[in-house]
């Protein structure tokens, strides 16, 4: 068969036309954002509005509270743009709010609405209820309203004057646990050996990929840190509510069989062991507010001010702020697994925080520095990059102090362990000194499909790293010396950092954690507190007069206008060459697959060789 020219330039023209058409579209897809970028962007840089006369103060945090935003710039603008709830709090946004409220007399009552928040730790949420009864102590009454509490919501509630359930809700406290899947047996099965190094016997990490169940050192000290954090949760919910201290382990204990009394009324339960003060609906409890600050026709609630909103009619202009040299507390935030590289959403990149702490020492302005550590580690390479960065600081003449927030573990120790002054809360998870590495071999996989490898190197180590090859001792031998000297290298470095006997240390790493207030009894922590306690003690050893500073966060780089721009940009691209976008489905799209996509990106030390800790509970904040 053949063409005709003319048929040949019909086709011709009609692939031009194509690529034409869908470049237009590009274009068009491209323009459309750009205008409602530019339409946000405008919006965020408006006058800030003013705050009205008696009117409540909303504290409403959704999606994951974090102690430095590190979303996406381009999820952050689709989040504002199609209006979904944002999936990341900042907490110094809320406590900053409730601490400018409480001596604000435009503001008599604050409300607590905390059914959108999806994950926070423990220490955390410590944090914001310092916040709540400093408002409290102000002698402003807060109120707490949900249409369900769980574990994390109730911590806060419970810090409130009045609690309010619907009638259909629960408080949900069930307690903590770490239990995790095993998978030595189906590895097995698959052919698949995980050659696994450590050093420290309770360094449990890589155990669920040799073993079928918990192991007995794991075992021992889990049961320890759990009991520790349960404990510390009981006893702010029972001093909130004024209770006895067994109150919550009594409220868990006693409802099966009360529900089942009662015909599975969870929220009379939780009225009758006096967790809350009223069963009512949202309206009725909408309705009470406004009998103290009045009714909003046009929004159809009582008068009211998100916390955000008070924020940004707060803030001072730029062109007014007056910062003197040498009165600047810079805060650096290390937050998520421990990488080499630049910083992404989730992980904490080496060199991102190496140059963000290097601008600290270089600028005249900054008088001490506050590491804020929120990590279960990550990289050996990376964290040790991180802690010399902090070390030549310290010999420029800067304080460094470090506040511990949910985890500061493994690799989240190591950055710390040379630091002025550490702070932890009694639940954060710390220590984990210890160190693993992992080789995965797939030559008994490949063996049962009938391939087999073969061949010959110039010495014992060449090839030996392949995973289609069984792990010859040589390198066994290698990777083991490797984890010794960097084991070596941690403990010496927290001896002296601690100022610590090397036998203590020894005895106290292993690769085990510890809650904060067992860490405070053996030293690997000098007090107990929050970032304002660590704010406050960076203040005093850079020698600074109280409030005469300014705390300011140094960002991690996600803020760039060029980076935003070429992502927002790159992603309209494809989806205008593609069926174009829908906000909803695009949104849960792009959040599913950071997800998905940071659970594993943290493996990347350039020897393979990692210090973190897999150790968060369940009941309190996600698996790491």
């Amino acid at each position: 068969m053949t063409h005709s020219p003319r048929s040949a330039l019909g086709h011709l023209f009609g692939v031009l036309w194509s690529l034409v058409m869908g470049l237009s579209q590009a274009i068009l897809a491209a323009f459309v954002v750009l205008v409602f970028a530019l339409i946000w962007l405008a919006s965020r840089s408006e006058r800030p509005g003013t705050v009205e006369d008696n009117v409540a103060l909303v504290i409403y945090p959704t999606g994951r509270l974090v102690d430095s935003t590190d979303l996406d710039p381009t999820l952050r603008f689709f989040e504002e743009l199609t209006g979904e709830l944002p999936s990341q709090t900042p907490l110094r946004d809320l406590t900053d709010a409730l601490k400018k409220a409480a001596n604000d007399p435009r503001i008599p009552l604050a409300v607590l609405k905390l059914d959108a928040l999806a994950e926070a730790g423990l220490p955390q949420l410590q944090e914001l209820n310092e916040s709540v009864q400093l408002f409290r102590a102000a002698g402003k009454p807060v109120y707490a309203y949900g249409p369900y509490y769980s574990q994390e919501h109730y911590l806060v509630a419970a810090q409130a004057d009045h609690v309010s359930l619907d009638p259909l809700g629960l408080v949900s406290l069930e307690g903590f646990d770490v239990y995790q899947n095993y998978f030595k047996q189906a590895l097995d099965t698959l052919g698949i050996e995980i050659n696994v190094f450590r050093v420290g016997e309770y360094k449990s990490a890589a155990e669920p990929l040799e073993r079928n169940d918990m192991s007995p050192e794991a075992r021992e000290a889990s049961r320890d840190w759990l009991g520790d954090l349960w404990a510390s949760y009981g006893r702010s919910v029972a001093e909130g509510r004024k209770l006895d201290g067994k109150a919550v382990e009594e409220y868990v204990r006693r409802m099966p069989a009360a529900l089942q009394k009662n015909g599975g009324d969870a929220a009379a339960y939780a009225k009758e062991r006096q967790l809350v003060d009223a069963v009512e609906t949202l309206p009725e409890f909408r309705a009470r507010i406004a009998e103290r600050v009045g009714w909003d026709e046009v929004h159809g609630s009582f008068r009211q001010i998100h916390y955000s909103e008070y924020l940004r009619a707060r803030a001072l202009p730029q062109s007014l702020a007056t910062v003197k040299p040498g009165k600047t507390i810079a805060l650096v935030v290390v937050q998520g697994e421990i990488i080499d590289g630049d910083s992404r959403p989730g992980l904490a990149g080496a060199e991102t925080i190496a140059d963000q702490l290097n601008l600290a020492r270089q600028d005249d302005e900054v008088a001490a520095v506050v590491l804020r550590v929120d990590s279960p580690g990550g990289s050996v390479f990376g964290s040790e990059h991180i802690r010399r960065e902090l070390q030549t600081l310290q010999e420029a003449g800067k304080p460094v102090v470090v506040s511990m927030s949910s985890i500061a573990a493994s690799g989240g120790y190591w950055v710390a362990m040379d630091a002025d002054e550490i702070w932890a809360h009694d639940t954060t998870l710390t220590g984990s000194i210890g160190i693993f590495a992992l080789w995965p071999t797939v030559n008994r996989s490949l063996e049962k499909l009938g391939v087999h490898t073969d061949g010959l190197g110039t010495t014992p180590l060449a090839g030996a790293f392949r995973i289609d090859r069984a792990l010859v001792p040589e390198a066994a031998v290698l990777v083991q010396a490797q984890l010794e000297q960097g084991y070596k290298r941690f403990i010496e470095g927290v001896a002296a950092g601690r100022e610590l006997p090397l036998e203590k240390v020894k005895e106290i790493a292993r690769g085990r954690v510890w809650s904060g207030a067992d860490a405070l009894a053996l030293g690997l922590v000098d007090q107990l507190g929050g970032l304002d306690d660590a704010v406050a003690s960076a203040v005093r050893l850079a020698g600074l007069e109280p409030e005469a500073y300014e705390l300011r966060e140094f960002k991690t780089g996600f803020e760039s206008p060029v980076r935003w721009l070429t992502e927002l940009m790159g992603y309209v691209g494809v989806q205008a060459a593609g069926r174009g976008w829908a906000s909803s489905s695009l949104m849960r799209t792009l959040r599913s697959g950071e997800e998905v996509m940071r659970t594993l990106r943290w493996l990347e030390d350039p020897r393979g060789v990692y210090a973190h800790c897999f150790c968060m509970p369940a009941g309190g904040r996600r698996l790491n």
